[in-house]
This record gives structure tokens, sequence and C-alpha cells, in this order.
């Protein structure tokens, strides 16, 4: 597969995450009213976060940043990759990315994958 077409698939993936993402939002909208109402009864916080559904808010929140975080890398790396194929010098996408010429190394490379 060549690096335009690797990059138009991590966006299918990140498109399939972000849509995932929407449902965890609204199912965390969902909870926010709920402890919203609890709290409105004076029920304690102990009391709300222990009987709250599974997964709990935070774990929603902390899926939601970890599927974003592993998408947005690939994506990036990828398009970086598709765009040096295609032409485009580190300084030109260092540019249109917003970081350093040093970063587009790493991500031509293959980057740090905790920080792509």
């Amino acid at each position: 597969m060549d690096e335009s077409a690797a990059f138009l698939a991590a966006l299918e993936d990140l498109h399939g995450a972000l849509e995932a993402n929407i449902e965890r939002a609204r199912a965390m909208q969902n909870r926010i009213g709920l402890l919203r109402d609890a709290h409105a009864q004076g029920q304690p916080l102990r009391e709300m976060v222990s009987l709250e559904e599974q997964p709990l808010i935070v774990r929603m929140l902390s899926e939601s940043a970890r599927v974003l975080d592993e998408c947005g890398s690939r994506v990036r790396r990828l398009e970086a990759r598709a765009l040096y194929e295609e032409g485009l010098t580190m300084d030109e996408i260092a540019q249109l990315f917003g970081v350093t010429r040093q970063r587009v190394s790493a991500l031509l490379r293959g980057g740090d994958a905790a920080r792509d």
C-alpha cells in the first residue's frame, strides 16, 4: 500500500474513532445529568459515584482520549509520509503541521508512538 492509501485508511479509522467518541460523549452527558439530579436531591458524592453505572465517566473520558491519541498519531505519521512521498520538504511539512523540522523527521522515521 502506498503512503497516500495508508493515510486514507488511517483517516477512515479516525472517522470510526470519532463516531465512537460521539457515542461516549452522549453517554457522559447523560450521566452528568443523572449526577446533577442526584446532587440536587442532596446525595453525597461518594454515594453518587459508587452507584454510578459502569464504566464511570472518568473511564469513558480516558478511553476517548486514548483512542484519539492513538488514531491522531497514526494520521500525523502517515500524512507526513504521504506528503513527503509527494515531494514536500520536511520544512514545508513542519510549517503545515505547526511543528519543528526535527518533529517531522521523527514522524518520517516512525516517530515515538506515544508522541506522534
